[in-house]
């Protein structure tokens, strides 16, 4: 594996941005990147690393969109090739491949699935089942991925099944089927990896700016934290603004669906070890997924509603999506989860291509990639697995156009900031709780505490988020407000409780290290 780059040139802050951002109207950039998501951070490092000059900008924050809404799962395509998708299932395998053999390792591991075999699920279902599952199997073979990464599915007994996920209904248990798929630390956490890694090969990025208007030669910003408006003049443009890029570039038809989850805490699902696919009854390939997040939380989701209208800034999970989770749920589990259980609940928004398709669940998640009459590049569809194909073939067809030159994509090779292999991760002297989550910079976050204790212990009591970690996203990624903190860089805002017990905390730092 190639060596991730090191904090003092991927450091992102506020002095950073102060600078850059003030140098951008005297300079013509090779690409400009508008969508800090996964997708635009990901074009971002792309064009960075093909020795291109780039500028990536948001309106909000690092992951402020759909990036962070996600079920937190590096897919391997399993559901595509159930759908027929043949190719996407493919590409998500290979992409989920890269991930967690070569550049992020530190964020993404393997996580077992149990599908309970209760008495809702037929003998023909179970096999049908069963019959995919071996054809997952295939496609991480096919995607070159090693056993030793993801282990094959197999049939579990009632006994096993239990011990995985104790919480499940024992009576008419007929077993289980195991297989594996791909776990982020957290999906915020990646796009933040990905901006500072992008950042290290050159490109500025610069969170809270508006594009005003886009056109294929720049775009009109203003610094949202100013109101200053300023020119940026590019070669090439890149929309990656996701569910907002139809409102950047005329012709660009989207149809959001909204996905919806829930938060639990652990005991609610007895401490289970593994995830779950609890089968929606009378659907043939569709699930409620359950995934311990290992910090004393677990995630159930996922809806796929049309959101029709205006997007919001934040999607708002219905009291009908909640109740459907919470009933799929009541159909394995021994004792049902109840409403007051919910402490917690995040909606996104897929930004799909609208293919007239009659439901949202049918329209394809195949990314796509459009030229606008003067040339803007958008990207959109896909998924956040295929993140980084879609950053390549978005650069590609900037290249291809003749607005800039560069050689072919690095991607599939550079590891993003902390990445090592799982033996080096293992023998770093840190907390395990920095070690999952920022790979070989976690003794770097670790030495904070050598002038304040403190640092090394939680933000809020029976929280696992250390102090350290909210020093260390102000100092080195670029937060620069309290909800950049709780929000994105950590996840602590999923549950507004914890969110106000830590907003001292959170401000508390952003004073200490914004005075001389």
């Amino acid at each position: 594996m190639s060596t991730p780059p090191a904090p003092g040139r991927s450091s992102l802050n506020a002095a950073r941005r102060a600078r850059e951002l003030a140098a951008l109207p005297d300079e013509v950039v090779d690409v400009l990147v508008v969508g800090l998501g996964a997708t635009g951070a990901g074009v971002a490092l792309d064009a960075a690393s093909r020795g291109l000059s780039v500028a990536a900008i948001d309106a909000h924050d690092l992951a402020f969109g759909t990036s962070r809404w996600s079920s937190k799962l590096v897919h391997g395509g399993l559901r595509y090739l159930a759908g027929g998708h043949v190719g996407v299932a493919h590409e998500s395998a290979v992409e989920r491949g890269v991930l967690m053999e070569r550049t992020a390792p530190h964020l993404v591991r393997a996580m077992p699935f149990v599908l309970p075999l209760t008495p809702l699920v037929t003998h023909r279902q179970a096999a049908i089942t069963a019959t995919g599952l071996r054809a997952g199997d295939a496609l991480r073979l096919a995607a070159r991925t090693p056993r030793s990464a993801l282990p094959r599915p197999r049939r579990l007994s009632a006994v096993e099944t239990l011990r995985l996920a104790p919480a499940l209904r024992p009576y008419g248990l007929r077993g289980g089927l195991l297989s594996w798929d791909g776990k982020l630390a957290d999906d915020a956490r990646l796009v933040t990896a990905l901006a500072r890694t992008a950042a290290a090969h050159g490109a500025r990025i610069l969170t809270r700016c508006r594009a005003l208007t886009l056109t294929g030669g720049g775009a009109l910003v203003r610094d949202e934290l100013t109101g200053r408006e300023i020119d940026v003049r590019a070669r090439a443009v890149v929309n990656a603004a996701g569910v907002w890029a139809g409102g950047l570039v005329e012709g660009v038809r989207l149809r959001p669906s909204r996905g919806t989850h829930l938060v639990l805490r652990s005991e609610a699902l007895c401490g289970a070890s593994a995830g779950m696919h609890v089968p929606v009854p009378g659907e043939t390939s569709r699930f409620v997924l359950v995934i311990p997040q290992g910090d004393g939380r677990v995630y159930v989701g996922l809806t796929d509603e049309p959101a029709d209208g205006p997007v919001p800034d934040v999607p708002v999970p219905t009291e009908s999506e909640i109740g459907f989770l919470l009933d799929i749920l009541g159909t394995a589990l021994d004792a049902p989860v109840a409403r007051a259980d919910v402490i917690g609940a995040f909606a996104g928004l897929r930004p799909l291509l609208d293919d007239r398709h009659g439901s949202t669940a049918d329209i394809s998640r195949r990314h796509a990639v459009l030229t606008s009459p003067d040339g803007v590049v958008t990207i959109v569809g896909g998924k956040l697995t295929t993140y980084r194909r879609m950053a390549q073939d978005a650069v590609d067809a900037v290249v291809a156009a003749g607005r800039v030159d560069a050689g072919p994509s690095r991607t599939t090779h550079v590891p993003l900031v902390g990445a090592a292999a799982p033996d080096r991760l293992a023998a770093l002297d840190a907390p395990q709780r920095l070690v999952g989550r920022y790979g070989t910079e976690a003794p770097l976050l670790a030495g904070l505490a050598r002038d304040d204790a403190a640092l090394l212990e939680p933000v809020v009591p029976g929280l696992p988020v250390l102090g350290a970690e909210l020093a260390w996203a102000v100092r080195h990624e670029g937060a620069l407000d309290a909800a950049d903190l709780l929000d994105r860089r950590t996840r602590i805002g999923l549950v507004t409780a914890d969110r106000d017990a830590a907003l001292p905390a959170a401000e508390a730092h952003l004073a200490a290290l914004a005075r001389p």
